[in-house]
């Protein structure tokens, strides 16, 4: 705080100054407007000009913030600050750094400050000083003033806006942050490129949804999913931002802690920028007053396509799309979908048919029947071992029938491709191991520092729990690494290859031996998720037992008798 005598009537009084500053986006690059140009000429009006004895309490900045309503960060502390009374004065350059609202300026300079007996100063034309001159605020000047500047905004908000749908139409991208698999182009900040790390894990999330990850027959869930990429130590796409640097910011981030959750899962499903199509106008704010973001309806959005690199195939993506819409049933504990989810219908009704367990045998049953009505539908009812076998034979005499069946078959995607995997695996095993060397010497130099009367006991023992927190962390997850990395290994071991082999390999994108088995011997041992998902449309289920199973290609349908 700094103290200045007197000069002229004020002098009795002890002014203690909060300095205010504003800076908008609106404002550019005007040096006259800037951060540092505003506290210079404030802070000498207070040196040489201040009229009474001031004490400097504090500097409120608000960069990049429009002036139009009053939830601004520092001018919200600053009013804290008047009401708790340790700030009585207020000094900005000018009314449109404080107000660009015209019935937020009437009511603080006609109600707030009055009542908080706080001096309100500006420098610029109009100058107001409501303890020297406290006639002025209910002049002409400063309303008509307070007017101009509200309708100002108004004028700005308005082209800004006009410009941004001309660029939404155009295709531009216009954000401030590149969605997750993306950033901006370096050479254009309105266009997208893809992010190679974080298109990758976008591309894996389409592949475990849809296909499964190899482990099992059936795909994953989005919560099976989510557990996965935080076992692989894989930041979600905000802790993912911060890593990089970007100064992201969204009003959960406090409660955000970097993990993957099954709606984020399903945001990244269900964002079709991830197939090359521009999507913007999702939100749109109140006015240019009122700065909330309401939800704006599809039909309303800007769609335009192919404006950048996809980072999956449109079929995928409708794949993913379509199981989503669909009301699918994970295994209990186990983290993934049913075998059959999505694709079980009831050949009458055209529902969904329900799985249930009777005697620890798995049966599927009418879900119309089950649930609404026993007169609007009949059971249906199929056990799912009968189903399984059926289907299996139906998917093995349709194939069959197929002159280019080993293109077909490579075309099915059941997990991941392994050589991208393994690389990125690689580079995270490598970067978390680094760190835990990193944790674990930083250990050692703690215990040291202890030994040697450099560090409190209490401060030992508590950063030395948060370094044994981080290390036991990513001990657990370089494990899982490894364990993922051991599963491809048993699927694809690397003993000695062809080129020809290794082209096949790559080319098909398979990592299940049974796949690789089929090709060379004709022989399909089981379903798996993969297989039903890219050759069959849907599986119907007559009331007589029998099934029809709808493929995706344009061979004649194939059924057979369920038991």
């Amino acid at each position: 705080m700094r103290n200045m005598p007197a000069e002229g009537e004020a002098g009795g009084k002890v002014w203690n100054v909060g300095v205010y500053i504003r800076l908008s986006r609106d404002d550019g690059n005007e040096e006259s407007l800037s951060v540092s140009n505003q506290r210079k000429i404030l802070l000498e009006y207070l040196e040489h000009s201040f009229q009474g004895e001031w004490n400097l309490i504090d500097i409120y900045t608000d960069d990049g913030q429009s002036g139009t309503d009053h939830e601004r960060p520092g001018f919200q502390r600053m009013l804290c600050d008047v009401e708790r009374g340790s700030v009585n004065c207020i000094l900005c350059k000018n009314l449109s750094r404080a107000f660009r609202n015209y019935s937020d300026q009437g009511y603080f300079l006609e109600s707030f400050f009055p009542r908080y007996r706080v001096r309100f100063i500006t420098l610029g034309d109009p100058k107001v000083d409501t303890f020297l001159n406290p006639e002025t605020v209910s002049g002409m000047e400063i309303p008509i003033s307070g007017l101009m500047n509200d309708r100002f905004a108004y004028k700005t908000s308005s082209d800004i806006r006009r410009t941004f749908d001309t660029k939404r139409r155009r295709g531009e991208f216009i954000g401030a942050f590149a969605p997750y698999g993306y950033r901006k182009d370096p050479e254009n900040k309105n266009r997208l490129i893809p992010d190679p790390e974080a298109a990758e894990v976008v591309e894996t999330i389409f592949d475990w949804y849809v296909y499964g990850d190899g482990s099992a027959k059936s795909s994953l869930s989005k919560a099976g999913i989510a557990r996965k990429l935080n076992d692989l130590g894989i930041p979600n796409p905000s802790a993912y931002k911060r890593r990089k640097g970007m100064k992201y910011y969204n009003p959960q981030g406090a409660a955000n802690d970097g993990l993957w959750q099954g709606s984020t899962v399903a945001a990244v499903l269900s964002n079709e920028m991830y197939v090359g199509t521009m999507v913007q106008g999702k939100q749109r704010v109140i006015s240019y007053k009122v700065h909330d973001r309401a939800a704006v309806a599809e039909e309303e959005w800007y769609k335009v396509p192919n404006t950048h690199e996809p980072i999956v195939e449109r079929e995928l993506f409708e794949l993913a799309r379509k199981l989503q819409a669909e009301d699918l049933r994970r295994v209990p504990g186990t983290g993934q979908n049913h075998l059959f989810s999505g694709l079980l219908k009831c050949a009458d009704c055209k529902k969904a048919m329900t799985r249930k367990s009777s005697k620890g045998i798995q049966y599927f049953n009418c879900s119309t029947y089950r649930r609404k009505s026993r007169t609007k539908c009949s059971i249906h009812s199929i056990r799912q071992d009968a189903l399984e076998e059926a289907v299996l034979e139906a998917v093995r005499r349709q194939i069959a029938s197929i002159a280019n069946l080993p293109d077909l078959l490579r075309e099915i995607r059941t997990a991941p491709a392994s050589e991208k995997r393994q690389g990125r695996r690689a580079a995270l095993l490598k970067s978390h191991r680094e760190e835990l060397n990193k944790m674990e010497s930083l250990m050692d130099e703690l215990y040291l520092d202890w030994k040697s009367g450099d560090l409190a006991q209490a401060q030992y023992r508590h950063l030395k729990e948060k370094l044994e927190g981080r290390t036991e962390h990513l001990k657990t997850i370089i494990r899982n690494l490894q364990e993922e990395s051991s599963r491809e290994e048993d699927t694809f071991p690397h003993t000695e290859k062809t080129a020809a082999e290794t082209e096949r390999i790559q080319e098909s994108r398979f990592e299940h031996s049974y796949v690789e088995e089929f090709l060379e011997s004709g022989n399909l041992p089981f379903l798996s998720r993969g297989i039903l998902t890219e050759l069959i449309e849907e599986i119907l289920v007559q009331e007589n037992g029998a099934i029809t199973v709808v493929f995706r290609f344009s061979e004649p349908d194939l059924s057979s008798e369920g038991a």
